[in-house]
């Protein structure tokens, strides 16, 4: 029988407080944004909403929770972007939508700075308080002691959010930024799970030679680790050939968005070229404010499911489609609950509702 586990691919929508108190305490321009030496004012205010955010996904009842990846002001550039060797250049389009990051022009060595290390520790310590400190069910006997989620960018989509300026060689880049994310990885308290979030093997996919080394660097970060490692894909379907390349990379899970984009072209590739024991679905919409049923989101799974009939899932990750950064923070709170009750075979769907609120 498949296990259902609820979770998210992070890079969370900051809390409304948060919003206004770092406009007052950051500023507005391009130099403002996170470097990875802000004030202790600034810090301050992403502790507590960091708490926040944990705290939201426990009483949500999710299995898995991560950091939130609040800091994260360029999105997924972000661990280059705070890199003492890369200088961010001008102000980027984040794939097709209307936010922005600053391109990091690597100029030096990648070697691990440490910095998303830093804000897991502070997570897990979160959860270890909050361990002792409350009973580890809620009222409704909902479980709150969920295990830590990491999240880090793939090297792909790393690499080709980046500039290089220091490699020369778009193999040698990509290898370099899967050892540096690799080093990462390595420094990072204990945690269940890590997804590696890569949306621009489906939005820029590579060329033919770029795609074979694609599973080596992927597995130059998932070897740093002893969590289950997943790659989770999004905006649409991967292309054939990246997808059988994506398949010799030795991670425990592939990832996919089953609610945007081809989803025939995904259950084509599942179906030609198979599929992982484990697999994580984007089964709630991550850019969009309706808010689906339970039931909805498990007719979603099983949908797919059916689709591939010769693999019985052994974990099935439910999870939204993309990044929630993009959602209202309640409309946010309202799916973290939508998917821990898909994912609970006991919840009463029946009794939910889609609502609809624009942002």
């Amino acid at each position: 029988m498949t296990e259902y586990v609820a979770t998210t691919p992070g890079l969370f929508p900051l809390p409304d407080w948060a919003k206004s108190d770092l406009s007052d305490r950051k500023g507005h321009q391009k130099g403002d944004l996170i470097a990875g030496d802000e004030s202790e004012a600034i810090t301050s205010v992403y502790e507590e909403a960091r708490a926040e955010v944990l705290d939201d996904q426990r009483e949500a009842g999710l299995d898995r929770v991560v950091e939130g990846q609040l800091r994260w002001d360029d999105m997924l550039a972000h661990p280059l972007a705070v890199h003492e060797n890369v200088e961010t250049g001008g102000i980027v389009r984040y794939y097709d939508n209307n936010n922005f990051y600053r391109d990091p022009r690597v100029v030096g060595e990648l070697t691990p700075s440490g910095d998303v290390a830093g804000e897991l520790e502070a997570a897990a310590g979160l959860l270890e308080a909050g361990a002792d400190d409350d009973a580890t069910a809620t009222d409704d006997g909902v479980e709150t002691d969920a295990p830590l989620q990491a999240v880090l960018p793939g090297p792909f989509s790393l690499s080709d959010l980046a500039t290089d300026e220091f490699y020369d060689d778009d193999r040698d880049f990509l290898a370099a930024v899967g050892e540096f994310l690799g080093g990462e990885a390595e420094a990072f308290p204990d945690h269940e799970t890590l997804f590696l979030l890569e949306p621009s093997l489906v939005a820029s996919p590579p060329d033919d030679d770029l795609a074979e080394a694609v599973p080596e660097a992927i597995d130059d970060v998932a070897g740093a680790t002893d969590a289950d490692v997943v790659v989770y894909t999004y905006f649409g379907a991967l292309d054939e050939k990246t997808y059988a390349h994506l398949m010799d990379a030795d991670v425990d899970a592939l990832g996919f968005d089953i609610v945007a984009g081809d989803r025939e072209g995904t259950v084509y590739n599942a179906a030609e070229y198979g599929v992982t024991e484990d697999v994580a679905l984007g089964v709630a919409d991550g850019q969009n404010t309706l808010v689906e049923s339970p039931t909805t989101l498990r007719e979603r799974v099983e949908w797919f499911a059916g689709q591939v009939p010769s693999t019985d899932f052994e974990t099935a990750y439910l999870t939204t489609s993309t990044e929630p950064f993009y959602l209202p923070v309640n409309k946010h709170r309202e799916k973290l609950a939508a998917l821990a009750a898909a994912a609970n075979p006991d919840a009463d769907a029946d009794a939910e509702t889609e609502t609809e609120v624009s942002a």
